[in-house]
This record gives structure tokens, C-alpha cells and sequence, in this order.
């Protein structure tokens, strides 16, 4: 029986409202590594590119550290309060980051946006779960990552922003922090809880035998595996998008703008082709066999492996463009199925959490990398051998994700009044 329409306008008006929130959690992100040559120009302080993977950094391991609260909070006390508030914490601390002068300052804010963003994408990945059954689950939340790899591709144009005289790097952050702090105020009074539907006997008498949040998930293998899972492969991807323009700029002699572009732009592009394809294969694919997202994300993570060889071993731009192209289309696949697999495999009430605990573990891992391929190019390690053996932790990600075992799916809850 299909939901009725009401529900199903309402579930797609969710994913409309997270849109635009989503741009923003990455445009600020993204802001940062494009524009990086004015900020290291203009704040002195910072003496080396270790310092600036510390910087990088920072903002990982403070969104790490506190995405499992964040996940917490939202599953006991509602994602429509938990992502409206972050929001707009994360845009005040965005326009702040248009005003500071030392390289501590700049630490300072980026992990102060670390610990206001985590409170976002558990909770929203867990509210749009909540309103879309498993017929529209991975299409849904692909729509919701195609807003984070806009916000990814506007992040790398900021870059000829910074070279701007009339703006520059501070006007960029100045500005999209203001529209960030606006918009919290109408998405609050839009968003709404969904319905949770009561419990029925054997629901009540499962939770009762798996416990609390810790054995409720960190005792359940699946989910153990899909951290895993989600872990490795985000390793290389937090590098492709931090460092990907230094890359292109110093290799191939490019100006900050088009360097910025050139890795940003046609991986984006390519991921929005991903999620399309990948979100509608898995949902396809789940009505034959339960472990349809599980393969739909598999083939993505198969694209890495072409793709990583051709970036770390490019002799031209041209070469390295498509290597990216690939890679986005991969990551597409794999991003839009991690929070529906995750719902197959865990409790409703226990999400929000479970994908806060997937974010300390992949960001944590993710920071290191920043900083480790930092001061590996510091010391002159060949890209090829860098990304090399991101090829392999791909591989091993394929097997991993094949091994886990999802439960059958509930229909989606109906929205609160």
C-alpha cells in the first residue's frame, strides 16, 4: 500500500528545506581549500603546509569528537530544533572566520565550526530517512548530497572571490555566514518531527534484549562493518577535497581560480551524476533482494579504483580531470547509500547516533590524512605512491561492505502535527 499523498508531498518538502542547508554545511567547508593561498597570504602566521593541515584538521577532529553527542541529542530530543540551531551556530562562526588576523584565531573558528556542524547531517540524514520509506530512501537522500556537492562546486569557485580586489576571502565567508543565520529562522518554523509509530510487542521485546545505544550498536556487527566501511574510503575523499587544488596548482602551474575550479568543479558534477544513478539503482534494485544498496554502493567503490591510479599518476590536466570524473561518480554511488544501509541495519531511535559514530570514526581518520599528506608532500613522497595506496584501502572497502547483512525495512512514520 502506497503512503498517501500528503506524506509523500511532505517527505519531498523536507528534503526541498535541507537543500539549501546542506549547500551551505560544504560552501563553508570548501571555502577554506580553495581559497587557500590569500588566507596563508594574508594571515602570516601560518609558517608550513603542516600548519596548514592542523588548520584542516582541527575542524575534522572537533566534528569527529562530536558527532556522537550530536547524534544523541538528536534522537532524544527531535532533528527539527538540533538542525535549525546548528545551522545557524555554524554561519555565525562562518562570518567570524571573515574577521580573523592570526593563525590561532583561524584554528580557533575552524573548530568551533567543527563542533557546530556535527550536529547537522546526523540528524538530517536520519529526519529524511524518517519520512522516506525504502521505495524513495536512497533517491532522497542522493537529492539531499547533490545540495552538499553545489555547495562543494560554489566552495571551488571561491577561489577567483579571493583574487577579487573588490571582495576578497574575508567578504566570502562575511557573506555566507549572514545567509546561513537568516535562513535558520524559516526552517525552524517549517521543519517538523515525524510521527513515531507504536511499538509492537516483538519491537518492544527486541529493544529490551539489545539494550542501550552503546550494545544496541556497538555490539551489532553490521554496523560495526559499515563504520568500517564508511571509514576507509573517506580517507581519500577528505584529501580529494581539501588538497585536490594545491594539487592542481602546483602541478600543473595554475592560478588559484582555476586550480580550484578544475578540482572541484568536474568531480561535483560527476558525484550529482552518481547519486542520481546510484539512488536509483539501490531503490530499484531493493525491490528483488535486501541487499541492493549494499551492491549499488559496492560498484561505486569499484569506480575508485581507476580513478585514484589515473589522479596519483597524471601527466596532464586533462588526465587528471577524468580520474576525478570517475571518482565522482563512485562517490555518488557510496554517498547516497550509506544512511539507507545504516537504516536497514539499525533501530530508528538509534540513527542519528549510529551515523554520528560513523562521523567520529571517518572525520577522526580523515583529519590524520590531511595532516599526514601534508607533511608526506613536505618531505617530496610521490603522489603516485600516495594515492596508490588509497586504491588498495578502496579495494579492501568492497569486500567489507559485501559482508554485511541487512534487516528487512518498516514503513516510513507520518508527520507530526
Amino acid at each position: 500500500m502506497s503512503p498517501p499523498s500528503n506524506a509523500v508531498r511532505y517527505a519531498w518538502f523536507v528534503v526541498a528545506l535541507l537543500f539549501p542547508v546542506a549547500l551551505l554545511n560544504y560552501l563553508d567547508r570548501q571555502m577554506l581549500a580553495t581559497m587557500k593561498a590569500s588566507m596563508v597570504g594574508d594571515i602570516p602566521t601560518i609558517a608550513n603546509k603542516a600548519d596548514w593541515g592542523l588548520v584542516l584538521g582541527s575542524f575534522k577532529w572537533t566534528y569527529a569528537l562530536l558527532s556522537p553527542f550530536a547524534g544523541y541529542v538528536a534522537d532524544r530530543l527531535g532533528r527539527r530544533y538540533v538542525i535549525a540551531a546548528s545551522l545557524f551556530v555554524w554561519s555565525a562562526v562562518t562570518w567570524w572566520t571573515g574577521h580573523v588576523t592570526t593563525f590561532n584565531e583561524l584554528l580557533a573558528a575552524r573548530a568551533l565550526m567543527g563542533i557546530s556542524e556535527a550536529f547537522y547531517i546526523p540528524a538530517a540524514l536520519a529526519l529524511i530517512s524518517d519520512y522516506h520509506p525504502s521505495s524513495t530512501r536512497s533517491r532522497a537522500v542522493g537529492v539531499h548530497q547533490t545540495g552538499i556537492y553545489l555547495g562543494q562546486i560554489l566552495g571551488g569557485f571561491a577561489g577567483y572571490m579571493a583574487d577579487s580586489p573588490d571582495h576578497g576571502w574575508r567578504w566570502a565567508f562575511s557573506t555566507c555566514g549572514m545567509i546561513g543565520v537568516i535562513y535558520a529562522l524559516p526552517l525552524l518554523a517549517l521543519l517538523r518531527n515525524p510521527e513515531r509509530p507504536a511499538e509492537t510487542i516483538a519491537e518492544k521485546a527486541d529493544k529490551v534484549a539489545h539494550g542501550g545505544v552503546v550494545r544496541g550498536l556497538l555490539t551489532n556487527r553490521n554496523f560495526l562493518l559499515l563504520v568500517l566501511y564508511f571509514t576507509l574510503p573517506a580517507i581519500a575523499g577528505w584529501v580529494v577535497r581539501d588538497w585536490m587544488p594545491e594539487i592542481l596548482r602546483e602541478k600543473f602551474s595554475l592560478g588559484q581560480g582555476k586550480a580550484g575550479m578544475s578540482a572541484i568543479l568536474y568531480v561535483q558534477l560527476a558525484s550529482i551524476v552518481g547519486v542520481v544513478l546510484g539512488g536509483s539503482l539501490a531503490d530499484r534494485w531493493m525491490r528483488r533482494s535486501s541487499r541492493g544498496r549494499i551492491y549499488a554502493s559496492a560498484i561505486g567503490m569499484t569506480l575508485f579504483l581507476p580513478a585514484l591510479f589515473s589522479v596519483g599518476n597524471a601527466g596532464t590536466l586533462g588526465i587528471a580531470i577524468i580520474g576525478l570524473i570517475v571518482f565522482g561518480i563512485g562517490w555518488g554511488f557510496f554517498d547516497c547509500n550509506n544512511m539507507p544501509i545504516l537504516c536497514q541495519i539499525t533501530r530508528p531511535e538509534l540513527r542519528a547516533t549510529g551515523y554520528g559514530i560513523m562521523n567520529l570514526v571517518s572525520i577522526s581518520c580523515g583529519g590524520f590524512g590531511d595532516w599526514a599528506f601534508g607533511a608526506l608532500r613536505d618531505r617530496h613522497v610521490p603522489l603516485n605512491m600516495i594515492f596508490g595506496t588509497f586504491a588498495g584501502i578502496a579495494l579492501l572497502s568492497v569486500f567489507v561492505v559485501l559482508l554485511i547483512k541487512p534487516n528487512e525495512e518498516k514503513p516510513a512514520p507520518k508527520p507530526a502535527a
